[in-house]
């Protein structure tokens, strides 16, 4: 575990060495901050007409301005995972090191590990970004905790997904151009399979819908915890790190 540890320290330090991490949370914030904005004027314009003309039905700021934000933030984690991932093995063999650190005394899945739990606290730094939009609608108003809590861990299964999908990519090239851009190609892919399958019913259409990340996020971004949900992201975080391994063995064995 201490040597899993290290390697996820390195990592992580290596990030924020470099303008890299920096950047990525400062264009979270951002982006975020102008659809919080965006979110909450409307919400309040439109509570603001519905008084106007006499009730409606009553607002409500989860359903209204926090599930739609966090959709969005789901969106922008699609961009900036090529750019978390692109680099984990990628320069590791551009620059060579990558021999030293399969003959260190370090097993393939720690490094495996290490690196992706590196990746994944860069990934949780950058949705931390959020936490400040929406602090201060708890401030100000009433939302309920409880979706929005199930809405991260959502994210953060999502997140770790990508990741593992983005650390096996890394491992085929030494090109961080090349990885960063098949990265986001695949995870482009497993966010259109929803898309295309919307208004098909057949069998098969079901089985790629069931492939697509944004089906499963939907329910969490409800509140909603199924099983189904919990099982594909899992299922999905340890193929790509097993695939990863096989790449990492195939490494060793060449170098």
């Amino acid at each position: 575990m201490s040597q899993i540890w290290m390697i996820c320290r390195k990592e992580l330090n290596s990030y924020f060495a470099s303008p890299i991490a920096y950047l990525l949370m400062a264009f979270f914030a951002l982006i975020f901050g102008f659809g919080t904005y965006t979110a909450t004027r409307d919400f309040v314009r439109f509570a603001f007409q519905a008084q106007l003309q006499g009730g409606g039905a009553p607002m409500n700021i989860n359903e209204q301005i926090i599930t739609p934000l966090l959709s969005f933030a789901s969106t922008i984690t699609l961009f900036l995972v090529p750019m978390i991932t692109m680099r984990l093995v990628a320069e590791e063999k551009k620059s060579g090191t990558i021999e030293l650190l399969l003959t260190s005394p370090v097993t393939d899945s720690q490094i495996i590990l290490g690196k992706w739990l590196g990746a994944m606290l860069l990934y949780v730094c950058i949705l931390a970004m959020s936490v400040i939009n929406l602090a201060l609608l708890f401030a100000w108003g009433k939302p309920d905790i409880k979706p929005v809590l199930v809405a991260y861990l959502g994210l953060l299964l999502q997140g770790g997904c990508l990741l593992a999908i983005g650390e096996f990519i890394s491992t085929l090239t030494r090109n961080q151009i090349i990885a960063g851009g098949v990265t986001f190609f695949v995870c482009l892919l497993l966010w259109l399979l929803n898309w295309s399958t919307s208004f098909d019913t057949t069998g098969w259409a079901a089985v790629v819908n069931y492939l697509s990340i944004v089906t499963h996020f939907d329910n969490f971004s409800k509140g909603v915890i199924e099983t189904k949900d919990l099982i594909f992201y899992v299922s999905m975080i340890f193929f790509p790190l097993f695939l990863t391994s096989r790449s990492m063995e195939s490494l060793r064995w060449r170098s």
